[in-house]
């Protein structure tokens, strides 16, 4: 299963089926993305005690919803050192 890291932390999964990818995802979070998208998010039995969420990628809107997805799981794993050098990946600006 090819693991995808930043600073040594895995911040995304892509299972063997390839069908959906595992992210980072803060429990609360996590549990209001998949009662409102079923559909798109759910948890993998052995997740559930952790802070990662499944997508299936074939319920995706488009690529860019893919990216920001990835993007948010990796500012989760990212050190503060790499979230200053590459803040387009930081905390997305309030619009």
């Amino acid at each position: 299963m090819p693991t995808f890291r930043v600073a040594g932390k895995m911040f995304a999964t892509l299972p063997e089926d390839e069908t959906s990818i595992a992210v980072r995802c803060p429990k609360e979070e996590r549990d209001e993305l998949v009662l409102a998208e079923p559909e798109k998010f759910w948890i993998a039995d052995h997740e559930a005690g952790f802070a990662w969420v499944r997508v299936r990628l074939s319920v995706l809107e488009d690529e860019p919803e893919l990216r920001d997805i990835l993007a948010d799981s990796w500012r989760q794993a990212a050190p503060s050192r790499l979230l200053d050098t590459y803040p387009e990946l930081g905390i997305p600006a309030a619009e």
